[in-house]
């Protein structure tokens, strides 16, 4: 793998930017973001906005990297946040399946942020 074929990708975002948001008043918002599963992952917590708020800030960083490589078609939409068996977060962006990614999300009371690497495989 060459240096040029890696990028990466992080953001901050407030999570009371996401407080209060429901699938009813918000649903326009939401559903330009998120994608149903996301949607459902978040509003399964008591506290949705943390869940959303990070998933935001993965894709905030997604798209970040995927600007390294000169790709500015990608939508929030497009990315999927998701997570695997044990727990880890993992993002797909069906457009371009030849670019794979690591995430890590966190956050706190006040504040979430998403470091992504991304980089290409093959042709």
């Amino acid at each position: 793998m060459k240096f040029e074929d890696v990028a990466l990708g992080i953001d901050i975002e407030d999570i009371s930017r996401f407080k209060g948001k429901t699938p009813e008043k918000d649903k326009d918002f939401l559903t330009r973001i998120y994608t149903d599963d996301e949607l459902e992952y978040s509003f399964k917590s008591s506290k949705p906005e943390g869940r959303l708020c990070a998933r935001f800030c993965a894709k905030e960083a997604v798209v970040k990297a995927l600007s390294e490589f000169n790709i500015s078609d990608v939508y929030y939409s497009d990315i999927e946040i998701s997570n695997k068996e044990d727990g880890s977060p993992q993002i797909s962006v069906e457009k371009y399946p030849n670019i794979k990614f690591k995430v890590s999300l966190s956050h706190c009371k006040s504040y979430a942020t998403a470091s992504v690497i991304a980089y290409r495989t093959g042709n």
